[in-house]
This record gives C-alpha cells, structure tokens and sequence, in this order.
C-alpha cells in the first residue's frame, strides 16, 4: 500500500499520518479501507453496490474531519459511492476508476497487482530532454492508451526523450481537452482501464521513453465536480479563476485541500511510476501562505519517486522565474517553464500576424538573439497588451530551464480553424523556424503531428450538457474576438462548434502520413535535427551553460555560434538563420561570423537540402563557394557572406564529418 504524501506545513496543520484517502484494498479477504475529508458533514457511509442494492457502511469521523474505516465485504473490483449525513450519494473524491464517468459510482482498484517491468528505470535528469505533447484522444483513431502505446517506437525514433500528456483526469461528455477534469486520481475510462494507463507507461520506460502529465490545479471543472457537498472549505472564498472555482490553498480549512492535492502528486508518481508533471496555469494557484502549495508540490514529486529522476514542468503566462529557481536561491525548486515570449515571436516572424496577445512581439532577429541568450524577452518591462509589466529578471538560468515550441494545445486551437504553423507559413520558414528550435540551447517541445506536418488540425472541444455547452461556445467565441480577423460575425460563425461530434473527430492523427510525400520530408526534418541535437557535444554544452552568442545581420538575419572548449574556436558551431530574403553582405564586419583558426565554415546542415523539400543550399562564404566550382576561374566575389533567404545552416570546422 502507498504511504501518504509526506511533505506538509507542520505549522499549520499536522501530517495525516493515517491510510490515504480513497479506497484502498487490504490483505486478501480483509476487506478495503475507506477515507475520506467531510469536516462539516454528520455522518458519512460507503454505499457498497451489490446484486441486491446497495448496502451501506458507517465511517469513523476524527479531530480533523477525516471519515474512515474499514468494509469487509468490499473488495477490488466493488462500486461504491459515499453516503453524506444519511442523505446525497457522490462519488468518491480520490476515486481512482470512475468506470461510468464522473457522475457514476466508483471502482475499487488495486494498484499493487500490477506487474511493473520497470525497476532499472532511472527517471529523466534535467539535460538533454525533448518533449512531446500528447492527447491520448487524438494521438490515434482509435483514442486509446493501447493505440497510444503502438506509436511510440516512431516517437523514439524520431529522438524524442519524454511525453507530456495531456490531462487525463476523468470529465464528463465523450471527449474533451482534459482542463475540466474533475476526477483528479482516475484516468478517464473513454481512453482505457487505469491498467491500461499503466502499461503505457511501462511500455514508454521500456523504450527509453519518459512520461510526463499535464495536471491542472488551478481550478475545478464546472460539471460532476461533487467537492462542495464534502465541504465548503475546498473552494477559495476569496479568488476565482477565469475558469471557475479555485482550490483554497491559504484560507480556512486549506490543510483538507493541500492534503488533497498532495496525495495526487503521490498517486500519480506513485501508482503510475510517472516521470514528473507539467503544472497548468501556475498563474492562478493562489496561495498566499508559506511555504507555498507550489514549492510543496515540487517536494512531493520528488518525494513520492525516491531514487527516480523527476521533472516538475510548468505553464506560467506571467514568466515568473521564481518558479524554476533552485530552493535554495529563494525559488520554488521546479525544473521547467514554457516561454510564450519565444512562441510570440515565432509566430509573428512566420505569418506577420502581431494581433492580441501577439502585440508586443515583432517577430525580429534580435528577438530570437536574445531570447538563445537569456529566455524570456519580458522580465519586467512593461506589456501593452496587459496593461502592467511583464515577467521578473531570470538572467541566472539555465538556457535548458525554458521550454520553447512552435505549437502546442491552446496555441494551434487559437488560430481559429485549428491550423499548424506549416499551413500558415512558406515551407521555407517553416523548415528555417523548426531548425531554429531544435538545435537552439532551450529544451524544445513538439507537439503532437507537428513532427510530419499532419494534415490534421487541433481544435477546441469539449462534450457538456447542452445549457453548459452554450457558454462554453460564447465564452470560446469572447475569446477568439480578441484577434480582429475572426471577430466578424460572418467569420465566427464558420468556427468548429466545441460540443459537436465533429469537431474532435476532425483532429485524430493518421500516423501513416509520416510515409508519404511532403510528410515523409517533414519527418526526416525533424528526426536529423534530433540527432544532431542529441550528438554534437558543442550544441549539448549550450543546453547547460551560456555558452551562446549572437548577432543581427539584417531586421530577419541573424546567426548564434556555440562556442566549444576550444580557444581558437575549432569545435564551435555557427547557426544562420535567415526568415527574410536571400542577404548579400559586403562587408561583413561581424566576429561571430570569423571561421576557426583551423579552416574555414562548411555547410554541416542545411533546411535548404531537398531531402526535406529545399532548394539547393548555396554556402554562406561566397569565395569559398566561387572555389568550389571546379574548372572555373576564381572571380572577383561580389560578396563577403550571402545567406539564402528563408534559411538555417549549421556551420561547423572542416573536420565536423569526422568528429560528429
């Protein structure tokens, strides 16, 4: 039996130092404990499902509101439902199968059953990751863990190092993002058994594979969310999320909620040997007590995984550094954060689009520049577009501490018909703009199909009641207004409806595109760049240090070189990046362009090779590329550097072939 989480504020509350909460099997034939937090309630009994009805079975209520107790005649496999002050039946709050869905009884699981084949597994070290955004429900046609589980040895081909799920938690309807869940310890059963979940992650670990999930804490779902009738107290009285209710983290009665969400990091790290978990919103988990519930989540992560490698990834839309500064720094100890800033700017340089939230980004050179150097652009300048400055200064962390990406969940949805970024732009941008942020030193992030340019698009969808899928579709619909080119009425009135069958139908991947045509180019794009990632040892050692500097060439030109150990820069690397037209450079008084003392640059990479769909790549030297030619006399170059347009070449030392 797992241990209850053991990283709580012993000055505010004591530790729990009973059964978990939840249902939890005992010893063969000696029934299943029961434990559940009802402070304000009377009473408090498991309604156990039987052939004959329901049978019901009186808990024990301690000092600190905790109901618990021991049912004989229940075993793995029972359904059961809490019973509250003799009068309202809900599902259990730490249920961990809610095999009708969250408005339906509960399952008692045992997770100790299952046969674990991963006991050499060391978990994920910070270094070196490439993540891979997955919804289970779209990721294959089938939208199961077991057709999930078929596809990752492409992943592990392509070079990825660890999956972030999606939200799994169950929430109601037929499909949907996840950000509703309102089940936070059961897997949803439209993807699978919570077995199933298990093997996937087994199987994952098998390969090499790690496996992170997107767990949201910063509200609670507005359908099947029963917490309110065990009390009141896990609602903040004070705050409210954008997205409805919020968790009471600071407020009176927040030890119930804290110890809640404690035994959810436990369960997830604990029943599902999962590598870490990627915190939404982190923005709007308000918790204005110490240690904050955000430094204890980290703590318990690593708690909860033992000698197990973890990482703690979070989504903060504010860039607050702290969140990923060491605990001794004065920081909260988690590992990763999203940068939007360098997704702004992506944007913005591929399609011209600098509306809404994409104001205050150009999309220029010196955008990408300082963003190799430094990570967020904002660290509290002031933001036009939110009226208030903008993030907080994180000049003293690690380049691989910033996750940068060129599509993810909400980022593809808000274009409004679901577009990826391929469709939006040129090839050649496209291909120049992937280089860029797979070989650049922050750790990258692929979301799913993006790595063959899926046909498929992302939508929004969500499967509600009708009243409740009414305000979705006008809160959506608010939302997308924000971009003038889909605020017209005659525009978003053409936008897929959230709650229809339709819409998350249109988003399945068909994985056998990677073997044809302009996929198959985009495939091989991605995994090349993956493999020069993961072995060019000058581009791994940028990942970990500011070995990184750069310069502009033009308003769209630019070029970063990593520098290696070397003094005389022969095992340096030089990255030109070119999303404008073709550059013409005479003179060219720039030292970060200077070759090594050992020869001159050639041409290591190029998103310019046909394999991936490109033109041919001219060398940016224009009189080594005359001598080149063989049989012609050398002529007066025109030129000290040209750069096609819509380029990325690596450059390295003449001896890169030999070394690489």
């Amino acid at each position: 039996m797992n241990a209850p989480p053991a990283i709580f504020r012993s000055d505010l509350h004591p530790p729990p130092a009973r059964l978990p909460i939840g249902a939890h099997p005992l010893a063969e034939g000696a029934g299943v404990s029961f434990r559940v937090w009802a402070p304000e309630r009377r009473s408090v009994d498991v309604a156990l499902e039987t052939a004959s009805g329901a049978r019901h079975h009186a808990l024990t209520k301690d000092a600190e509101g905790y109901f618990a107790g021991v049912v004989k005649t229940a075993a793995t496999g029972s359904r059961y439902r809490f019973r509250l002050d003799g009068d309202i039946t809900r599902p259990d709050p730490a249920s961990r199968h809610q095999p009708e869905g969250p408005h339906g009884p509960s399952e008692v699981i045992d997770a100790s059953r299952f046969a674990w084949t991963d006991a050499g597994w060391r978990g994920l070290p910070l270094a070196g990751q490439v993540l891979y955004e997955l919804h289970v429900g779209t990721f294959t046609r089938e939208g199961t863990w077991a057709a999930a589980m078929r596809e990752l040895p492409a992943l592990v081909a392509l070079g990825i190092t660890a999956i972030e799920l999606m939200p799994v938690a169950e929430f109601p309807g037929r499909f949907g993002w996840g950000y509703d869940g309102v089940c936070w310890f059961a897997p949803s059963h439209l993807y699978g058994k919570p077995d199933d979940m298990r093997h996937f992650v087994d199987h994952a670990h098998a390969l090499g594979l790690g496996v992170l999930l997107d767990v949201v804490y910063n509200h609670f779902g507005p359908d099947g969310c029963y917490l309110r009738d065990f009390s009141a107290s896990y609602v903040s009285t004070s705050r409210r999320s954008e997205w409805g209710d919020t968790p009471n983290f600071d407020g009176p009665g927040a030890a119930g909620v804290r110890h809640l969400v404690l035994s959810n990091v436990a369960h997830w790290i604990g029943e599902y040997h999962l590598d870490g978990l990627r915190l939404d919103a982190t923005q709007s988990i308000f918790d204005d007590s110490s240690p904050h519930i955000l430094d204890e989540i980290g703590q318990c992560v690593r708690h909860a995984a033992g000698a197990r490698a973890t990482l703690v990834v979070n989504e903060n839309e504010p860039q607050h550094a702290r969140l990923v500064r060491p605990r001794e720094d004065g920081g909260y100890g988690l590992d990763m954060i999203w940068n939007d800033d360098w997704h702004h700017s992506a944007v913005v340089a591929a399609t011209g689009q600098d509306e809404a939230y994409f104001t205050d980004h150009r999309g220029s050179a010196q955008e990408f520049v300082s963003a190799a150097k430094y990570g967020f652009l904002y660290q509290g300048q002031w933001y036009r577009w939110q009226a208030q400055r903008r993030g907080a200064p994180a000049f003293d962390l690690a380049p691989l501490r910033f996750v940068h990406f060129l599509e993810n969940h909400d980022q593809v949805a808000n274009h409004g018909h679901g577009e990826r970024l391929h469709q939006l732009c040129s090839p050649g941008r496209w291909r120049a703009l992937t280089a860029l942020l797979l070989l650049g030193p922050q750790t990258p992030m692929l979301f799913q199909g993006q790595e063959f340019a899926s046909s498929a698009p992302f939508l929004f969808f969500a499967d509600h009641a009708p009243d409740l899928a009414a305000r979705v579709l006008s809160g959506r619909r608010d939302f997308t207004a924000q971009f003038a080119n889909l605020a017209p009425r005659e525009v978003a009135d053409t936008l897929a409806l959230p709650h229809e069958a339709t819409s998350f139908e249109r988003c399945k991947l068909d994985h056998a595109e990677r073997e044809h045509g302009a996929h198959r180019r985009a495939w091989q794009l991605h995994r090349d760049l993956l493999a020069l990632r993961r072995e060019d040892a000058c581009l791994r050692r940028a990942q970990l240090q500011r070995h990184v500097d750069g310069a502009l060439l033009s308003p769209d030109a630019f070029v970063l070189r990593f520098f290696g150990e070397c003094p005389g820069g022969d095992d340096d690397r030089l990255l030109v990046v070119n999303l404008g037209r073709s550059l013409h450079l005479d003179p060219a008084p720039e030292p970060l362009l200077a070759p090594p003392a050992c020869g001159p640059w050639r041409v290591a990479w190029s998103s310019q090779d046909p394999r991936y769909g490109g033109l041919g790549t001219v060398p940016p030297d224009a009189a080594e590329a005359d001598r080149q030619v063989p049989g012609r006399p050398l002529p007066r170059p025109f030129d000290n550097w040209r750069v096609q347009g819509e380029t990325t070449l690596l450059l390295a030392p003449p001896h890169f072939e030999e070394t690489l």
